[in-house]
């Protein structure tokens, strides 16, 4: 009697998705059995947790950059050097938010997304409530690359997409966090060909993520 293998239905985070869409040829095969071994390890470790900590304290508390310009010091050695070199854009950012009085946090909540077979979890690092009734969602990236095209059209569509779950009327941003520069969608994109260009992905990732475990 063979033992029976058990199942791992295909999964992807948000980053997981938006990092395979980028990847082009056997480097997109490479990538999505990675992901289905740390699936099924259950492994997985964010080293960035205590950035944004201190970016959500600044903007809670009003204390422009404090708590930005304190974390690098309260990191282990080896984390310091990420922390130096995301901070100062951090700081940028912050500081692009405009008056600290006319800017606070607002609760997100995440959501699970079908594209096409997969199951892709959409979570923002944290929602904006300005005082002028506007609000963001926003997601924080954090590669010392700039994020593609494709990683940002994917990213603000897939939160775009089910904003009435995650913060009701807010609109998607995408922080490239090194550079303290901030992505919203293209009012010119066309949300027909995007749905279609990501069912497609998933559907590719779906075939790999079956085939990496034959």
């Amino acid at each position: 009697m063979s033992e029976t293998v058990p199942t791992i239905p295909p999964y992807a985070t948000m980053l997981g998705f938006t990092r395979y869409v980028t990847r082009t040829g056997p480097a997109k095969a490479t990538f999505v059995g990675g992901l289905r071994k740390a699936r099924e390890r259950r492994s997985g470790f964010n080293p960035h947790g205590q950035l944004v900590k201190a970016l959500k304290a600044d903007i809670a508390f009003r204390t422009g950059g404090s708590y930005l310009s304190g974390v690098p010091a309260l990191v282990k050695d080896r984390w310091k050097p990420l922390y130096e070199s995301v901070s100062a854009g951090a700081l940028t950012y912050l500081i692009s938010l405009g008056a600290p009085d006319q800017v606070s946090l607002a609760q997100t909540r995440d959501a699970v997304a079908s594209v096409g077979p997969l199951a892709v979890k959409i979570n923002p690092h944290f929602g904006l409530r300005y005082e002028d009734g506007r609000r963001e969602a926003v997601r924080l990236h954090f590669d010392e690359a700039p994020p593609t095209p494709e990683a940002v059209t994917a990213t603000l569509y897939l939160m775009a997409r089910h904003m009435d779950q995650i913060l009701p009327n807010a609109t998607p941003v995408l922080v490239d966090l090194r550079r303290g520069t901030t992505h919203r969608i293209d009012p010119a994109a066309k949300p027909a060909d995007i749905e279609s260009w990501l069912a497609g992905e998933a559907a590719a990732f779906t075939a790999m993520w079956s085939a990496t475990a034959a």
